[in-house]
């Protein structure tokens, strides 16, 4: 794992500080974030000082050497400085399979962000309006929700403004996975009930919000076919940078052909050793006949 370098500019120094060299501002600073975040006693902080002087280390090192604190504690402080915000373990509602924000260092995570990457590049970043894609796959447990929960994480740990929509009313998701209350949600907003408030933010995890499935309906098809889908979207967009929206999978309706058609691009999902060709080659003419974008597909072997 390849460790972030520390800043040598934290913030705009004090008169006084200004004749300190930039790496002693810069080490106060990683200790400020490591005291914060309650891996080091104040007094911990003026031990590193002195070996930092003594030995001429980086302070991380300093802290490290005198078995203060582990390198993953100086990751998770200098991702605070770098605002590349990442949670640990207890301190969220947030589920661990969410592991792009839990252990954003992993070849998993950097998989991600390979296909945050190509996504930017293929459709998000083509046109101004582009700012909706739906995930969808031929089946249920090829690892969707999954997928579309982390891609959430590492936009916004890009700064977008992130919005995950959970659009899959039969077996909805995201409320377990970011730890959310699912009574009000997208059913209720597309039924009249509710409106775009129902979006909630993630506060550990900034620039990343969740509207969640809300209630399940007895008519998810009838609600998703509806002209409010559409309109909810248009409102939504303005605020967002991008808009991702779970689909439910073509095995259990025909919902995720109106989901793919509101978006105007869909990304699918097939399972490694799992999806069968001729179903997933039924998810991409149903897009076809949507008349959106297939922007790429993913073989999941998570």
């Amino acid at each position: 794992m390849a460790n972030m370098a520390e800043s040598n500019v934290i913030q705009a120094p004090t008169a006084a500080a200004t004749h300190r060299p930039a790496t002693a501002r810069a080490s106060r600073s990683l200790g400020a974030a490591l005291v914060d975040a309650g891996k080091l006693r104040i007094e911990d902080v003026e031990r590193i000082l002195r070996l930092q002087r003594e030995k001429n280390l980086r302070f991380g090192d300093a802290a490290i050497r005198l078995r203060l604190v582990k390198q993953a504690d100086i990751d998770y402080a200098l991702s605070r400085q770098f605002d590349f915000p990442y949670l640990l373990p207890g301190e969220s509602d947030v589920s661990q399979e969410v592991i792009a924000a839990y252990v954003p260092f992993t070849p998993q995570v950097e998989a991600l962000r390979a296909l945050r990457s190509q996504l930017m590049l293929r459709w998000f970043d083509t046109d101004p309006l582009h700012r909706a894609l739906a995930i969808i796959s031929a089946e249920r447990k090829e690892g969707r929700s999954f997928l579309a929960a982390n891609l959430a994480v590492v936009f916004s740990q890009l700064g977008e403004r992130t919005l995950l929509i959970d659009a899959d009313l039969r077996n909805p998701v995201q409320h377990r996975l970011f730890g959310l209350d699912n009574r009000v949600g997208l059913s209720e907003v597309l039924s009249g009930r509710a409106g775009p408030e129902t979006v909630i933010p993630i506060p550990s995890l900034a620039k990343l919000s969740v509207l969640p499935a809300g209630a399940t309906p007895p008519n998810p098809h009838e609600l998703l076919a509806r002209s409010p889908l559409p309109h909810l979207l248009q409102q939504l967009a303005p605020q967002v940078d991008v808009m991702l929206l779970d689909s439910p999978a073509s095995e259990d309706a025909a919902d995720a052909q109106h989901i793919v058609v509101r978006a105007g691009a869909a990304l699918i999902v097939a399972r490694k050793n799992a999806a069968r060709m001729w179903r997933v080659q039924g998810v991409s003419d149903t897009v076809s006949q949507a008349r959106a974008t297939i922007v790429g597909a993913v073989l999941n072997d998570y």
